[in-house]
């Protein structure tokens, strides 16, 4: 199990992922538009001060229920462990083990 200030951070990271979106976008795009160097500048000085982990790129799948970082499936949001015992359980519905 993950500790819990790492899972903490991580849902800190995706709030302010949400909250700058919006913002981020728009100064993005003013950029790509803008063919004046020093207006580019400015709006690239603008996109630098926003909060580093306002970025998507520093996001990181972890596990809803253990936290763990590897082995994470995005369909069910779990790590390979979790979802395998759940599978086995039955409390995934559609889920069911293959055989050939």
């Amino acid at each position: 199990m993950a500790k819990k200030s790492m899972v903490q951070r991580e849902l800190k990271r995706q709030r302010l992922v949400m909250k700058y979106a919006k913002k981020r976008e728009i100064l993005k795009k003013l950029m790509k538009e803008s063919t004046i160097l020093k207006e580019k500048l400015a709006l690239h000085r603008k996109l630098q001060n926003l909060p580093k982990n306002s970025s998507y790129v520093r996001l990181h799948n972890r596990c809803m229920i253990t936290g763990r970082p590897r082995g994470f499936y995005r369909d069910f949001g779990l790590s390979r462990h979790v979802l395998r015992e759940m599978a086995h359980q039955g409390l995934l519905p559609g889920v069911q083990k293959s055989s050939w």
